[in-house]
């Protein structure tokens, strides 16, 4: 009889797709707030394995947003670096053609991607109106891009004479070599993160080893004191080590 009322309720269970049809179209999908995830997730957590696995997972949690969120930084500096690298390639072309540096820096930043634009676009109006474009470029505040690298060369052509093209054209094989020994590092450096991720996930895996073999770990981590700070320990000591490998593999562009 159950099973006829389930099989029911699924057959009458409401589509929303035509109602979100009728919503309007920046309306359409529900979007579920991130809080009432957070809430959901902290609920469950408590529930199964207490305050000590609440404090566990908000730890790990942490751990791993910082470690995703500065990978994202990482891979974004890396990219904002070659195009940086990219566009002074063209302003060392327009350079060596004759061009004013305005004009080679403001053509150059049509074809670069953001935010590498920016440093060119700033560099051309100062140029272009006679200011100091060393001040320009260390006033500007990209954390992603070398700007002050930049400023330095600008400086040594504008003081010791040197030729801009020339300068520019030293500081874009230095970007690159740097943004190459970045990729290289973070190549080779694939198989240790892999092994640092497996055996960040062998606590995990024993503890499911030993539930299934009816030594009922859970029962003790989260029904005893001693349980609960052992959780709360190795949670630690787990953040710490995943931490660690996230310090020693990866490499500043």
């Amino acid at each position: 009889m159950s099973l006829v009322l389930v099989a029911t309720a699924l057959l009458v269970w409401p589509q929303l797709k035509p109602l979100r049809r009728l919503r309007p179209a920046n309306k359409r999908e529900i979007v579920v707030p991130q809080y009432i995830w957070l809430i959901a997730a902290m609920t469950a957590t408590y529930l199964v394995a207490g305050i000590g696995g609440l404090i566990a997972g908000a730890v790990l949690a942490a751990t791993v947003y910082r470690m995703v969120k500065q990978g994202k930084r990482r891979r974004a500096q890396r990219a904002a670096t070659e195009a940086l690298s990219n566009g002074l390639a063209g302003v060392v072309d327009e350079l060596r053609a004759g061009a004013h540096p305005a004009t080679a820096a403001e053509g150059a930043a049509q074809d670069t991607p953001a935010p590498a634009d920016e440093v060119l676009k700033a560099a051309a109006a100062t140029a272009r109106s006679g200011g100091d474009v060393e001040r320009t470029l260390k006033e500007l505040r990209l954390p992603l891009l070398p700007t002050d690298q930049l400023a330095r060369a600008w400086h040594v052509s504008a003081q010791h004479g040197v030729a801009l093209a020339d300068v520019l054209d030293a500081t874009r094989r230095d970007l690159d070599q740097r943004a190459a020994f970045a990729r290289q590092v973070h190549a080779r450096m694939a198989g240790p993160r892999a092994s640092a991720a497996v055996l960040a996930g062998l606590p995990v895996f024993g503890v499911l080893l030993g539930e299934l073999s009816g030594a009922r770990p859970m029962q003790v981590l989260a029904g005893t004191t001693a349980g609960q700070f052992l959780l709360v320990l190795g949670a630690l000591f787990l953040a710490a080590g995943l931490w660690w490998t996230k310090r020693i593999t990866e490499v500043e562009p």
